[in-house]
């Protein structure tokens, strides 16, 4: 008897336990792209981009928080809650002074499925060409 209240428990406990348990009601985050690479560009040249995404869940997604890697990235997050269906973005700005690679993250925290996501900016700044000037 004992030997079968064993064996049921731990049959119970897999079922139970084994299956993953999905929020099919919140809101889900869905980015157009995750990584935006800014190719190769001057120094001092503009450094704003955007991540466009879309709530494709079925709850209102209410971002709290949007955070650079460093202080040469700000990120900027909707003020207003992203209902189903709706598309919004986030801002980035990368500081252009500073010469040569770079690769950076951008924390998004929200109350979407997934709670935290990462995304990433990466990019090469050149040195600006010098302008000539024509001798008389």
């Amino acid at each position: 008897m004992k030997k079968l209240l064993c064996i049921a428990s731990l049959f119970i406990s897999t079922i139970v336990f084994g299956q993953e348990s999905v929020d099919t009601q919140t809101g889900i985050l869905s980015f157009k792209t995750e990584t935006i690479d800014y190719g190769t560009i001057n120094k001092n040249s503009n450094g704003n981009r955007t991540f466009s995404f879309k709530n494709t869940g079925k709850s209102p997604i209410i971002i709290t928080s949007v955070k650079g890697s460093c202080g040469c990235t700000v990120a900027t997050k909707p003020s207003k809650p992203i209902m189903p269906n709706e598309t919004s973005e986030i801002g980035v700005t990368y500081d252009t002074k500073r010469v040569g690679s770079f690769s950076k993250t951008i924390t998004v925290v929200s109350n979407a499925s997934e709670k935290s996501k990462v995304l990433r900016i990466k990019g090469m700044i050149s040195k600006a060409e010098t302008t000539q000037v024509a001798v008389k």
